[in-house]
């Protein structure tokens, strides 16, 4: 009788312990498959999101991209007269601007209170500065009351004078140099927009 009690507890030990073991397998197991699971999920919402972040946005051509950003303004103004609208003209003042940007000769020449360019070019380069220049000196550099400005019309460009009495605004025209005289103040974007919208008239 005790044998066969011994045997019977013996029996219910080994039931408890497989029992338990299979407990703390689906356990383990049923959370590593929850884990996986959701593991996968967020591999595919990483992929799919990134997706989307990743895309380029880079035009590949800066004046491309200018002109993408203002069609952008354009479309989203209900007011727009797309009848007057001229996407030609600023892609021919953007031409102005790399040709005065990337293709010019500029010959500095330190003097009183100031510097005075020689700027220079060839081919369509030459038309671009004399358009850019005297434009910029009428419409910005005139309205600097630190600065006074003077620009002359030669044969292959034009020579651009600029001076201050103030001896920091003289360093500042110095350090600035041609192109930097010619990229101060913020004007060259709304002035995109209105040339895009056909009021180029307007700017001159």
């Amino acid at each position: 009788m005790k044998n066969l009690k011994k045997y019977l507890n013996t029996i219910l030990l080994i039931l408890i312990l497989l029992v338990g073991v299979g407990l703390l397998f689906t356990i383990h197991h049923g959370s590593a498959i929850d884990f996986h699971a959701e593991d996968h999920h967020n591999q595919m919402n990483s992929i799919t999101k990134g997706t989307s972040k990743n895309n380029p946005t880079m035009p590949g051509q800066e004046a491309f991209g200018t002109i993408q950003e203002i069609i952008s303004i354009l479309e989203a103004d209900p007011n727009t007269d797309w009848d007057s609208v001229d996407i030609d003209a600023l892609q021919a003042h953007l031409i102005d601007m790399d040709e005065v940007t990337m293709h010019t000769t500029v010959k500095r020449e330190i003097i009183p209170n100031g510097l005075k360019m020689i700027v220079t070019g060839e081919g369509r380069s030459i038309d671009s500065i004399k358009r850019m220049v005297p434009t910029h000196n009428a419409m910005t550099l005139s309205s600097f009351k630190q600065w006074k400005t003077k620009v002359e019309i030669i044969d292959k460009g034009v020579i651009l004078t600029v001076t201050s009495d103030i001896e920091k605004e003289v360093d500042k025209i110095r350090g600035l140099g041609f192109i930097g005289i010619m990229s101060v103040s913020s004007n060259h974007q709304p002035h995109h927009l209105m040339m895009a919208k056909g009021m180029a008239h307007m700017l001159k």
